[in-house]
């Protein structure tokens, strides 16, 4: 048997490459919408992909079954309860999928979704009764379970899904023996839970034994446990849960499309006519010069979190980016859907040489220096736009705090009577905060070089306010 993990940091999204070899027959669990990778491993091994599985209709992705359907022939399979604009074999509770000796066992899991489903995993030449491994979806986390409030909006309550939820695990998952490897969709992270683990695979054992939501109690407590303090769903959710159910162009056909490039004429036009501009080039270089105008979504970090946050799907989006880097760009915006890409700057910012006139920058200051500022006869309005849980944990002293996904909307609760600087945890969310408030043609905040940590490393803990222990 070969069981291969694939692990994306940027989604913090594992899938899975199940097969016997002898066969040559595989499938592929809860797959990312580039698919590359999973066609070359398949290749080199000489296996054929016969099925495509989801375990349930992801809300923080678009996941490629339609790719590995439309490129290899695959067999989409999903829950039982899942209703879909496209061909699946619908996957009931206790259905058996042979592939040579290895044979996967379909447990219905609803809870994080109506139609979740996990996947048993026996080698059955090393043993035909005891499991290897369970595919756990979103219904079973390393450290914890899968979100229960992501279906309100189709009428499915929290309370309801978390009650299933209960129920799955109880009599779906607990049973399996310790020695059972966990392997879940997602990892730290992920929004898909508030205490996912860094660890990508565990076992039952230690699962029973350290996983918060798994210790004995009430299945009205449980409710209780895992409908409180959820992070905060981000705007793309639902938008993705509902693609991932639809008849849709793959990536290969979208990035097609996507991948043209634009003179600066007209990316001027596309933008006068409301067209969104998306620069992912490093915070640095976005700081030092960039296209005014635009909005500053860095590659090097959550990049589609915060474009799936901050960026509308149905608005045309033009990419600046450094020459070569557009495929990744428009890419990454594909894997959570976003396939309204209408093309990229030629040539990036070089194509602003002699336009002057529409270059913006943005000023930086080290923490050091806000620290004098602070003492001075002036000091400046800090404006923190981490997340309200982190800002409780510690903070600088008198600091604003405004989270990044509701700067926009909060935009006149900041004080224009002095300087403002903007910081976050690193300096990557911050340079988003600035360029938003430049597209509201508001007086740039300065932006504090390397957040909170800087600050931390800098003040030695003097000026910051931390939460009562």
């Amino acid at each position: 048997m070969l069981l291969k993990q694939y692990y994306l940091g940027c989604l913090a999204h594992a899938s899975y490459l199940i097969a016997d070899e002898k066969s040559g027959i595989a499938a592929i669990v809860d797959p990312q919408r580039d698919i590359d990778q999973y066609l070359a491993d398949a290749k080199e091994e000489g296996l054929q992909i016969r099925y495509a599985i989801l375990t349930h209709f992801h809300a923080d992705f678009l996941a490629g079954h339609l790719e590995l359907r439309d490129r290899v022939g695959a067999t989409i399979g999903l829950g039982a309860k899942a209703e879909a604009e496209y061909d699946f074999q619908p996957l009931q509770d206790g259905e058996i999928i042979e592939m040579g000796a290895v044979r996967l066992e379909i447990r219905a899991t609803p809870g994080h979704t109506p139609e979740a489903i996990s996947i048993v995993v026996y080698d059955t030449e090393q043993d035909a009764t005891l499991p290897h491994a369970v595919l756990t979806g979103d219904t079973l986390f390393i450290g914890d379970v899968g979100r229960p409030d992501l279906m309100a909006s189709v009428g499915v309550t929290a309370e309801e899904l978390g009650g299933m939820l209960y129920e799955s695990l109880h009599q779906k998952l607990l049973p399996l023996p310790d020695k059972t490897l966990v392997y879940p969709a997602h990892g730290a992270g992920s929004l898909c839970g508030k205490n996912l683990s860094t660890d990508t695979v565990s076992t039952m054992g230690e699962q029973r034994h350290y996983n918060y939501a798994l210790q004995p109690m009430s299945k009205s407590d449980f409710v209780n446990l895992v409908t409180a303090n959820q992070p905060e769903t981000p705007e793309y959710f639902a938008y993705d849960a509902i693609r991932n159910r639809q008849e849709r162009p793959t990536l290969n056909t979208i990035l097609e499309q996507e991948l043209t490039p634009l003179t600066l004429a007209e990316v001027q036009h596309l933008h006068n006519s409301g067209a969104q501009i998306l620069d992912v080039r490093d915070v640095a270089d976005v700081a030092g010069a960039h296209l005014a105008g635009s909005l500053a979504i860095s590659l090097s970090g959550a990049y589609a979190t915060w474009a799936g946050n901050l960026l509308d799907h149905d608005t045309p989006i033009v990419i600046v980016s450094e020459p070569g880097r557009e495929y990744e760009a428009a890419m990454r915006l594909g894997r959570i859907g976003y396939d309204n890409v209408a093309g990229y700057l030629n040539g990036g910012m070089q194509a602003l040489e002699t336009r002057p006139d529409l270059v913006e920058r943005t000023e930086r200051i080290t923490a050091p220096t806000l620290a004098e500022q602070l003492g001075g006869p002036e000091p400046p309005l800090v404006l923190d736009v981490r997340t309200e849980q982190e800002w409780q944990t510690a903070h600088i002293t008198g600091s604003l705090n405004i989270p990044l996904q509701h700067l926009r909307e909060r935009l006149d609760d900041v004080p224009r009577d002095r300087q403002i600087v903007v910081h976050c945890g690193s300096g990557y969310r911050s340079a988003i905060a600035v360029s938003i408030f430049q597209q509201h043609g508001i007086t740039a905040p300065v932006d504090m070089i390397g957040g909170m940590g800087a600050w931390e490393a800098s003040q030695m803990g003097n000026s910051v306010q931390k939460a009562a222990l």
